[in-house]
Parts: structure tokens; sequence; C-alpha cells
């Protein structure tokens, strides 16, 4: 039969132009190979961009400081966080009264030289080629800057500087002091099951604490963060040994992350038995080598073990910090004892209040129940804080298409919406707070009595509320006086148990507890005793 006329012939497309068998990717010898499709999108000119697809641990590298690794101090005072209360979260779980021991060790040069072995090792300072390429080596213009800022400095002073007596120039401040640091965090918790340890550890944004259960951790973020500020600034992975079962075969693992691929790189991964005569143990310890700035960030940390240990009256915490070289006067080693011996609550798992819900979270649970769940149920079951009654007055209210019995598999995007909408605009009861385990007005007290002995404390927690679905509860603490810490009235705030140490002062309990407060009519001076 004739073939259709072509679609140019028809008026519905012009003639393709004539190509040469070059140009149609044929030569005299034969067809090429074709080149792989690589999808694209137009960037606004005559070129057109590359499509590229990020990992979660890619986005949180390039923007570390959302997870609070904004420089090296920062970094340091966040992997130690985040190790130490992932080990209070696993000792609570079991439940058990945590035992947590923290070490903050310097790595010196040599000793990193040795971490990287001989293939890999930096060259020493006797052993460099060409010094002036090094930053730490002051160059003819440095000098000569130096020397004239210092002449000039002597002038102001009214002394006038020897030229033949001119000082030795100082050390960068990076290379006066170790700023490698190995963090090692030990705790009596659960352990980690040997085949999932290497995805705990090494893929961004997975963990246990998906749930609405209050834990110091939620998302899978804190741990990994550390393992990518590791593999950022010194390329050494983190070293893992963990033990579920106490005198059981333990899982020795050492691991970094596939930043691209957001996966774990397992270096070794192996079960082993305990050392005869060891002492039984279950738990976890972690370790790692990353940069840090300890001489920046020595008060902040100290500053969040004594608050830890002030929240967390029930856990024993050991502390050491170990120097290097001509500095190991300077090591150092504290205990903050545990105070009681009785657990807080245990926290249970609830269901999401409604007030907090959004359309996405709507869908996602209507898809973990089963399709032919009835809309009453649906609201009464799978939601906090609403009973059958009220329910049904929610349905009442909805009116329309929505009855009690409709299956909800049959809420669409639109119904959804309205029920949403209605969700952000009805009246609801606070949640209960079940879900929350707060150390509570005696255990606060307790701590603070134990760790800073002060001449008066008066402590104050506020009823369970929500927050864009994250249940919290604040507590709070105000002494005067005390052992190692400032003269005057100090505040301490807390919530979920957790220190919040940045911003302190603009907060409303600091200004109420230092400026609102006429404390001259009790006869006390809030900066002073």
């Amino acid at each position: 039969p004739p073939r259709p006329p072509p679609a140019h012939a028809l008026g519905t497309m012009p003639p393709a132009p004539k190509r040469s068998a070059t140009a149609a990717g044929l030569s005299s010898t034969g067809p090429k190979k074709a080149a792989a499709a690589r999808p694209r999108a137009s960037g606004g000119g005559s070129k057109s961009a590359l499509l590229k697809t990020k990992s979660p641990a890619e986005f949180f590298a390039e923007n570390k400081n959302i997870a609070g690794f904004d420089n090296p101090g920062k970094s340091l005072y966040t992997t130690l966080r985040e190790f130490v209360e992932n080990g209070l979260d696993a000792a609570e779980s079991v439940p058990v009264l945590p035992d947590i021991s923290v070490e903050i060790a310097e790595v010196s040069k040599s000793q990193f030289r040795a971490l990287l072995g001989s293939a890999a090792a930096l060259p020493s300072t006797d052993e460099r080629l060409d010094t002036a390429i090094y930053k730490d080596v002051e160059t003819d213009k440095e000098r000569k800057l130096r020397e004239k800022k210092e002449a000039a400095a002597a002038a102001r002073a009214s002394t006038p500087a020897d030229p033949n007596n001119t000082p030795a120039a100082p050390a960068p401040a990076a290379s006066a002091r170790a700023n490698l640091f190995r963090v090692t965090v030990t705790d009596n918790g659960i352990g980690m099951p040997h085949d999932d340890l290497p995805e705990m550890l090494g893929r961004v944004l997975t963990g246990t604490k998906y749930c609405v259960k209050q834990s110091r951790g939620k998302f899978g973020l804190g741990s990994k963060m550390a393992l990518i500020w590791a593999k950022m600034s010194t390329g050494m992975p983190v070293e893992v040994v963990s033990a579920m079962k106490a005198g059981g075969p333990m899982t020795k693992c050492v691991l970094d992350i596939d930043i691209a691929r957001n996966e774990p790189n397992i270096i070794s991964l192996e079960r082993v038995m305990p050392d005869p005569g060891a002492a039984p143990w279950r738990g976890t310890k972690i370790s790692v080598v990353i940069e840090g700035n300890w001489t920046s960030y020595r008060a902040k940390i100290l500053q969040y073990m004594r608050q830890i240990a002030v929240i967390t009256p029930h856990a024993l915490f050991r502390f050491a910090f170990t120097a290097e070289g001509s500095h190991r006067d300077k090591s150092f080693a504290v205990t903050f004892a545990r105070r009681s011996d009785k657990l807080p609550p245990s926290a249970l798992e609830v269901k999401h209040h409604p007030s907090s819900v959004n359309q996405l979270l709507i869908k996602q649970i209507i898809d973990q129940v089963k399709p032919s769940t009835s809309l009453l149920n649906f609201l009464s079951k799978q939601l906090s804080s609403i009973d059958r009654a009220y329910a049904k007055r929610l349905i009442a209210e909805l009116a329309g298409e929505f009855t009690e019995e409709m299956p909800v598999s049959e809420l669409d995007v639109n119904r959804i919406r309205q029920l949403d909408h209605l969700l952000h605009q009805a009246r609801f009861e606070k949640p209960t707070g079940s879900c929350l385990s707060p150390a509570g007005e005696y255990n606060l007290r307790l701590g603070i009595m134990k760790e800073l002995k002060p001449d008066l404390v008066a402590t104050f927690a506020e009823p369970a509320d929500v927050f864009e679905g994250h249940p919290f509860i604040v507590e709070a603490g105000v002494s005067l006086g005390g052992q190692s810490v400032k003269q005057g009235i100090n505040v301490y705030r807390f919530a979920n148990r957790i220190p919040l140490l940045f911003e302190a002062g603009s907060d409303v309990v600091s200004r109420t507890a230092v400026s609102s407060i006429l404390w001259s009519s009790y006869k006390i001076s809030p900066t002073q005793v």
C-alpha cells in the first residue's frame, strides 16, 4: 500500500533540513556509537547546564553550619555533645543508670603522621624542601611589616625600639598548639547491632528515633556530621566498638562516609570476643580524630559538661583532657558524680498532635493505615487529643462530602486540604506530655545543688507544649552564688533536658531573672553575692 505523506506535507511541521552523513552520526566506515544521553536544564543562556543531584551527606557537608559545625572550635564542642547525648539516650533506653566517659586528647603532628602512615605522611619541618611556601614561616615582607609595627608601638609607649634586639616572630596560633584532637566517648547503653552499625553511623538521616517521643537526637544527623567533619578536616575514619550483651561478642568497626553517595564506606567490620579476664561490658565506644580549637571552646565544653550533669543527676560523667608535648601540665580530669539512683520516667511514643500536622503528614499517616479505615476511627485513633465525640463534631463541621464512615482512601488532595485547614483552626487540648521525660523540679534543684553548691536556688518547669510538631518542656533554674560560677545571679535553661548554652542573656528567662526583678528590695545584688 502507498505510504502516507510526510508530516510536513500536511502542514503540521516544517521540513527537516538535510543532514550530511557525518552530521547524522555516520561515517564512511559505519555507524558511530551513540552518545550517552544526559539530562540538561536550560540555564537562561545559549548553553544548557547539566542537572545535578546532591545527596543529603553532600548537602550537609556544604552547609555544615546548619548542624552546628561552623568552625573548628564549635565543631569540637558539637562532636562531643552529639556523642554524649547519644550515649545518654542509649543508656536510658535499656534502662540503666548512665555511665559516660569522655576524653579529648591532643594529637601532635608526629602522632598524626604516624596515624597517616609512611605512604601518606606529610613532611616534617626538617624535611621541607621549599620553606617559603609554608604559611608558618615568616617572609622578609612579613618580618619588615612586623618590625615596623613594633617600632610604632614602642614609639607610642615613649620607649625607643632597640634595632639590635628584635624579638623573634611569634608562631601562628594554629601551629603553636595542636589543632587536631581525638574525641572518645564510651557509654554503657544498649549497643548497636552488628549488621546495622555501618548504616547507623555512615548514612545521613538514618536513625531509630523518627517518632513522637522525647530523645536528645531525632534526625540521624549529629554523629554523622562528626564523621563528615572528620573526613573534611583530617580524612581520618571513625573507630567504633559496640557490645549488646555484657561479656558477649563485640563489634569492631572502622568506617567513614561516602559523601557523594550518602552511604558508609566500611574499612573493617568484625566480631570479636572480649579479652579473657576483662570486666563484662555492654555499650558503645566511639572515637574520631578531628580538627578543633580547644583554647577558644574550653570554657564552653566544660560548661556543657557541668550543665548536662546538672540536668542528669542520675548519670556519672568522667571527663579528661590530655595535652601533648610541652603542654602536658595542662592535662586534667574531672568527675561529675551521680547524685540520684532514680531514673526519670520513660518517655512514651504517642500520636501526632492535630495542631502540628500538615497536608504532607496527614497523607503519610493515611498511607500507614488500612485503606478501609473510617474517617471517624482515623481522627480518634491516629491523632492525639481527639476522642470519638470530638471527632464526630469535627466531621460534622466539615459537612459536605465528609461522613463518619467514609474510608480514608477517598480523601483526595482537596479533601486533605480541607481537613488540614480545620485542624489548624479548631481548638484542642495541649499535649499530655507523656511522650516527654523531663528531669522535674526536684532533680533539677538536686543537680544544681550538687554541681554548683549555690547559696540560694529556685527551679521551675513549664507545662508541655508543641511547636511545629515537636513536643517540648522548658525547665529553668536560677541560683545565687556558688562554686566555680560567676558571682551573683546565674540562669540555667533546658529544653527536653538539653542545656541551652548559646545566646544566653537574650532569652525571656534571663531577662526576667536579671533585669525585671527588683533584687535590691530583697537586699540581693544580681552581679555579686
